[in-house]
């Protein structure tokens, strides 16, 4: 097999190479494209792309440890949780939930932020300009400091204006389109797909034989649910705003057509439209018809705000109102825009959030608490109480939850759906310099035509495991001599409680395997049936299965 996977990676390979070669021999450039490289950026190579994107880089390995735990990175500390969380929301915009999140967006910034930097420029591009005039114009100063400099206010300023705790560099990106969209419009788009493409081509090379196999996938949010609309739109209008600055102090202004088109493509395929609300207990809303009128009206923005001219918005006639040009309204549109985009991020912001969790219920792992609760609000969502069009921020939520009173963060880390399907989760808690993992571990059994009754314990990397919730009891369907039979969970064990007509005639602890004890009249055994356990209730030479172990996938 490992054969195989070289001879196809060098085919793969050489095929790139030659498609290569073929373009050169046809298209004959004699040395044109690296001239136009040149007269733009420094030795033709965009360095703030490629500083920019060493950074986040570096950001994931050695900040959020993922050079020790490439799959499983810090991220919890690393989310913009509040303004009085300094190390969130300085380091949100430039880390990344996990290596697919960082390919993804490291990939997109190499396809896009080129296009940037060769609309901006390292060279000055005026007649009779020097390019060490002053630092301005400097283009070492621009290449490795100023479009750097850029990347990083960006990445600040999409974190301090989220809503809610994003984590990504996908802030910037988005950035990256909105200027590059009202420059090169088609190029754009063309580096959308191109990133797509090297999306695919990358793992084929890397991985070019995948065998799977069919199995049920656990619980999960729709895929729209986890883009962060708000953040991704913030930055697009933010690079927008760059980019008609830039623009607009050149001559000339790019096809209406063409921006129109390139921004509707853009913003269908990144999926702006996809405006959605969550209830609460696994419940999302979609609202993708005001989605779609808010691309199209994104679309309308965009290209009116690029193609704009300096004549006056109203008649000549009034010579106060010179000064209101179509440009000047345009811009002013864009910029307003960007406020309301960002307002809604700024009080959550503000806002200290409540535990709520006490520590005989939790464990403790430095200045966190873990907990595993059901049907409690949403702190997060909850953090302030707004009412309108049937919807509401007072959701319900159940599953693995994390708190930091020195952080300001309220977090629900794993649903109760994903650790009833998975039956255990781990959750990897840290922050500069230091992580630990803390396993959640469901275990229950399921009452015979009935629910499951379980338990759930939490165990630490640096303590004892510690038992934290104890679900209700359920009573099996089947009925031996008009008695029941109800599995309840209590203090980290499962007892079998027999009942009739609401009286208790005996609970008992259920046995081990092969082994069989009594309890209100009935005798009870615990089985192996197709590798899963199985407790028996026999009375009068009648046996039933009442109980059944939870499987987990």
């Amino acid at each position: 097999m490992i054969p195989l996977r070289a001879a196809l990676f060098a085919a793969a390979v050489a095929l790139l190479a030659l498609s290569a070669i073929a373009i050169v021999r046809a298209d004959r450039p004699g040395g044109a494209w690296g001239r136009r490289l040149r007269s733009r950026l420094l030795l033709g190579i965009p360095w703030g792309t490629i500083v920019s994107v060493l950074f986040v880089l570096a950001v994931y390995l050695f900040l959020q440890q993922g050079y020790w735990y490439w799959y499983d990175p810090v991220t919890i500390p690393f989310r913009s949780w509040s303004y009085l969380y300094p190390t969130g929301w300085l380091a949100s915009g430039f880390s990344h939930a996990g290596p697919g999140h960082l390919r993804g967006n490291l990939t997109a910034t190499l396809v896009l932020a080129p296009i940037v930097e060769y609309a901006w420029g390292h060279l000055p591009q005026e007649r009779g300009s020097n390019s060490f005039d002053s630092w301005k114009t400097n283009p070492w100063i621009r290449a490795f400091v100023l479009f750097p400099a850029a990347v990083l206010g960006l990445g600040l300023l999409t974190s301090l204006f989220a809503l809610g705790p994003v984590i990504g560099f996908s802030g910037v990106v988005f950035a990256f389109a909105g200027f590059a969209l009202v420059h090169y419009p088609v190029a754009t788009v063309v580096a959308l797909l191109v990133s797509s493409v090297v999306s695919t081509v990358i793992p084929a090379l890397l991985d070019p034989i995948v065998s799977v196999t069919v199995s049920a996938s656990p619980p999960a949010p729709p895929s729209w649910a986890g883009i962060a609309i708000q953040g991704h739109a913030l930055g697009l209008f933010l690079g927008l705003v760059l980019g008609l600055v830039v623009l607009h102090r050149r001559t000339g202004t790019p096809s209406a057509a063409r921006v129109w088109l390139a921004a509707l493509v853009f913003a269908v395929i990144q999926r702006l439209w996809a405006v959605y609300w969550f209830r609460g207990e696994g419940t999302y809303v979609l609202f993708r018809g005001v989605g779609v009128a808010l691309v199209l009206l994104l679309a309308l923005l965009i290209t009116v705000a690029a193609v704009a001219s300096e004549r006056p918005l109203l008649s000549r006639d009034v010579p106060a109102l010179d000064w209101i040009t179509r440009r000047r309204v345009a811009v002013t549109a864009v910029v307003l825009g960007v406020a309301v985009l960002a307002g809604p991020g700024i009080v959550p912001n503000l806002v200290t959030v409540d535990g709520g969790v006490g520590p005989e219920d939790a464990v403790e792992v430095e200045d966190y608490t873990v907990t595993y609760a059901e049907n409690v609000t949403n702190r997060m969502v909850s953090v302030i109480e707004i009412e309108a069009f049937g919807e509401s921020t007072e959701v319900r939520t159940s599953g693995v939850i994390i708190t930091s009173e020195q952080r300001h963060l309220w977090l629900r880390q794993a649903s109760s759906q994903r650790l009833a399907y998975t039956g255990e989760v781990d959750v990897r808690l840290g922050g500069v310099g230091w992580s630990e993992q803390v396993v959640a571990t469901r275990e229950g059994w399921t009452a015979a035509g009935n629910d499951t009754a379980y338990h759930v314990w939490l165990d630490p990397a640096s303590g004892p495991e510690r038992h934290v919730f104890s679900s209700e009891s359920h009573t099996a369907a089947p009925r031996i001599d008009n008695r029941s039979v109800s599995i309840v969970p209590e203090d980290g064990e499962f007892y079998l409680r027999v009942e009739r007509e609401n009286e208790s005639l005996g609970r008992v602890e259920i046995p081990e395997v092969g082994k069989s004890v009594d309890a209100g009249g009935l005798t009870f055994a615990t089985e192996r049936r197709e590798g899963r356990l199985v407790v028996t209730a026999e009375r009068g030479g009648t046996s039933v299965a009442v109980a059944r172990e939870e499987v987990y996938r």
